[in-house]
């Protein structure tokens, strides 16, 4: 094991020792020998399923165990359509092996790539505590005795996570849907929005490109935060070995998920005699979640998990933080080149041999614990393994030799970069994420310019169009954080930033808000904490001010403290941006938020455990 790896897992445990106690307690506590349905009086057993078809004899039974599904499944998000034909595939495999299974609940699943840059953007990250208290509801019937957790991209598996660690008693699995096949190339997508914003090419010949990159079911094939997400979950041990990245509505897709459904019906079926005990608050683990953080660092995934994964871990009574980032990604190679690090997608990921591949590269050199539980059994070397359809079942034997793609898959011992690309920023202005593994090469990753301060994506927009923005500069958009308006993402940012820098001027953002850190071009320091309109010294920030911005950690405003001291902190009207689209209705979890580092969600604002 690596020392470095040795070394922040150690000071998680140390960190979250009276959190992960008291959760590992009440998990315990919520344990049963028998189904849970048989603790209810007749009365409530009565109402869990109609009679139809025999149902009330099954439900009867007294050692069947009753498998819950979860599903995100609406036919408006292309990544979360083929769920419609889970539930039936499921429901047969869990009879077969001798359980009985039922749609406990549905979860939102709203699209980033639909909403980005429109007001209900600013829904996006409130609905990962909706999706997680809308799990705890559906499980709140206490008849199940597993669950199976379906759900892909942004916020929907940190909020499914977050949600079932408060059943953490119980065996779950995430179950994807897959990514779509590849279209179109991102980069060719990526310049076409810009000669689409310059004018160069009309609005249908722009549409005609995007739907050749988004064109069937499945999730986007870049590697932005449902891929993040997907890896993640491998790397901690929630997904069946090479489940994350197999096409959606493919052969190997339905064995995967038949294997998911066969799986934790027999992890409640036979509990503790022949397999071992393993609810998902075991499975998710201190080491697990360092094993997490080593994938995304890695692979430069996408800067969102820097909140999702904190606020999944305090979910089960963990603690991480960005100086835990920040020092495991000087420490973990980068070894997965796909955009908007590299020129192909998650496809070419998968073609290279995919996660047993990247799994097996960072267990073999020491990365990983291999000392975990993870859905398919104890230790992550089951995950080195090849899925193989063989006379129509599903097997894992074959351990691959290595990358058959060095270009997207490389060794550790010949990284793309020394560093996994996350860093965490420090200064007077607070505490923020860049993501230099994104950055093209050959750009500058320190930057020091005047400010240019804006307060929404339409001002820098406008700013753009007027000719208003061909200097050096330091775009500073405030007023975007978690208690603001919901921290949406400013996708676009991207494109007027990145065409502002290819006319030759030094450019840079500073922002409260969200960026998902699929840049390629521009220097950033994004989630930035305290928010503005949390006290944060980025409300103070005038035009003129110079700001750096280098990758080395530093996150300057170069402004004297006694200048500072004079200043007001600007308060625009925010009325506006929180009304309309029914965004006013999520004021009560919008004012709860915490910040960014601390996970961004109103569930553990008060920083104890729930």
């Amino acid at each position: 094991m690596k020392p470095i790896v040795e070394k922040i897992t150690d000071r998680i445990i140390r960190r979250s020792a009276e959190h992960r106690s008291r959760y590992l307690h009440r998990l315990e506590e919520a344990r049963s020998d028998i189904p849970f349905r048989h603790h209810l009086p007749c009365s409530n057993l009565a109402h869990v399923a109609s009679c139809d078809n025999g149902a009330c004899m099954i439900i009867r039974d007294e050692r069947m165990p009753n498998i819950g599904i979860i599903s995100s499944y609406n036919d408006l998000v292309s990544a979360h359509q083929p769920y419609a034909k889970y539930p039936a595939l499921i429901k047969k495999t869990v009879v077969e092996g001798g359980g009985i299974c039922q749609v406990a609940g549905g979860v939102p699943a709203m699209c980033d790539g639909v909403t980005q840059g429109e007001p209900g953007m600013d829904l996006s990250l409130l609905s990962r505590d909706v999706i997680a208290m809308s799990v705890v509801i559906a499980l709140s019937h206490n008849v199940f005795d597993g669950a199976l957790l379906l759900g892909v991209c942004d916020k929907i598996v940190p909020g499914l996570l977050m949600g079932a660690l408060q059943f953490g008693h119980l065996p779950m699995l995430l179950v994807p849907s897959g990514p779509m096949e590849s279209g179109i190339p991102n980069r060719d997508k990526a310049q076409a929005r810009e000669r689409f914003v310059q004018g160069e090419i009309s609005r249908q010949a722009m549409l005609d490109y995007e739907h050749h990159a988004y064109h069937s079911p499945g999730t986007c094939t870049f590697y932005g935060t449902a891929n993040s997400n997907q890896l993640m979950a491998e790397m901690m041990g929630l997904h069946l070995p090479g489940a994350s990245f197999v096409n959606a509505e493919t052969p190997m897709r339905d064995l995967l998920t038949q294997a998911a459904a066969a799986r934790v019906t027999a992890l409640t079926t036979h509990r503790e005699k022949e397999l071992p005990y393993s609810p998902i608050g075991h499975v998710i683990s201190e080491k697990s979640v360092v094993n997490g953080m080593v994938g995304l660092l890695a692979s430069g995934g996408s800067t969102n998990e820097t909140m999702h994964l904190v606020a999944i871990a305090r979910a089960a009574g963990i603690r991480i933080t960005w100086d835990d980032f920040s020092e495991l990604s000087d420490g973990v190679p980068l070894i997965m080149r796909i955009y908007p690090n590299g020129p192909g997608d998650i496809n070419s990921f998968q073609r290279a041999g995919g996660m047993t591949v990247f799994i097996k590269e960072l267990l073999d050199s020491g990365y990983l614990h291999n000392d975990v539980l993870t859905v398919a059994g104890e230790g992550m070397e089951r995950y080195t393994r090849m899925p193989e359809e063989r006379d129509g079942a599903l097997v894992w034997e074959t351990v691959p030799t290595g990358s058959t793609d060095p270009e997207t898959i490389t060794s550790t011992s010949h990284p793309f970069a020394a560093s996994g690309g996350i860093r965490l920023l420090q200064g007077n202005l607070g505490r923020a994420i860049i993501k230099i593994s994104a950055l093209s090469q050959g750009v500058n990753t320190e930057v020091t310019a005047p400010a240019m301060i804006f307060h929404s994506q339409e001002e820098l927009a406008a700013a753009f169009e007027a000719d208003g923005m061909n200097r050096d500069l330091i775009a500073v958009v405030r007023f975007q954080g978690p208690r603001a308006n919901g921290m949406p993402e400013l996708h676009k940012l991207i494109t007027y930033l990145s065409i502002i820098m290819d006319r030759g001027f030094k450019v840079g953002l500073v922002t409260d808000g969200r960026l998902s850190g699929a840049s390629g071009k521009v220097p950033f320091a994004i989630h930035l904490t305290p928010e503005a309109l949390a006290g944060g010294m980025i409300a103070k920030i005038q035009n003129g001010d110079p700001i750096t911005i280098s990758a080395s950690g530093v996150l300057q405003l170069h402004v004297s403290d006694e200048e500072l001291a004079t200043r007001s902190p600007a308060l625009p009207d925010l009325i506006e941006e929180r009304s309309g689209l029914g965004r006013q209705i999520f004021a009560p979890l919008r004012k709860n938020l915490a910040g960014a580092e601390e996970g961004a969600s109103s569930i553990f604002s008060s920083g104890e455990e729930r």
